[in-house]
């Protein structure tokens, strides 16, 4: 069973992902992450991130750098942002996220194009959304938890930046596939949230 579940940046997506993963013993990838590891070396490498060249040349990344914690930072998130609207970079990753969905015994995966152009074929496809200002509420919660400094304005112009370029790019944008299940999580808790999905997923392959 492969399970697909597509979001924009702070739906909650990732963490319902994780959960479902668990609950139904599936392997998970957060195919954001390695936009964010893409975005993350063309700065390494002193490269820019508009640049088809430069972010072509960063996928290459090596397997730790999924392991920097500043992957997960809202910089590192514009970058990724950046990086995903070339063509080259999202065919570059494409192998690579295919493979894992297609493995015996299914997957979970995370992201934003995936049950419109990764897994299209999934028995299951979510689509979770929440309001710029919860979303914006998540992140500034986190970043405080982390020891980070950002304000609760920035993160909601970085978001919503991020969002634009997201549902505009040409190649793979993000929208909902047209038989996905749309679950917004706007005014769910974490366990909510969680257990919502769970049950549309039981319905779903019931």
């Amino acid at each position: 069973m492969i399970i697909a579940v597509d979001g924009p940046t702070a739906s909650g997506k990732g963490t319902l992902a994780r959960a479902l993963a668990g609950h139904f013993g599936l392997p998970h990838l957060d195919t954001g992450l390695l936009y964010r590891a893409v975005g993350r070396q063309v700065v390494l490498n002193g490269g820019n991130p508009d640049s088809e060249t430069d972010a072509l040349a960063a996928c290459n990344f090596p397997m730790d750098l999924l392991n920097e914690p500043e992957l997960r930072s809202e910089v590192t998130g514009g970058f990724a942002s950046r990086v995903s609207i070339h063509p080259a970079v999202r065919n570059a990753l494409y192998e690579r996220q295919r493979n894992f969905a297609l493995q015996a015994g299914g997957a979970v995966l995370d992201g934003r194009d995936i049950g419109t152009v990764i897994a299209p074929e999934a028995e299951v496809k979510l689509f979770v959304q929440a309001s710029v200002e919860a979303r914006a509420a998540r992140r500034y919660a986190e970043m405080i938890e982390t020891g980070r400094t950002c304000t609760l304005k920035e993160i909601a112009m970085g978001l919503k930046e991020r969002d634009e370029r997201d549902a505009n790019r040409k190649d793979a944008p993000l929208r909902a596939a047209d038989d996905a299940i749309v679950l917004d999580t706007s005014e769910l808790g974490r366990d909510a949230a969680i257990a919502e999905a769970i049950e549309l997923v039981k319905r779903k392959i019931s």
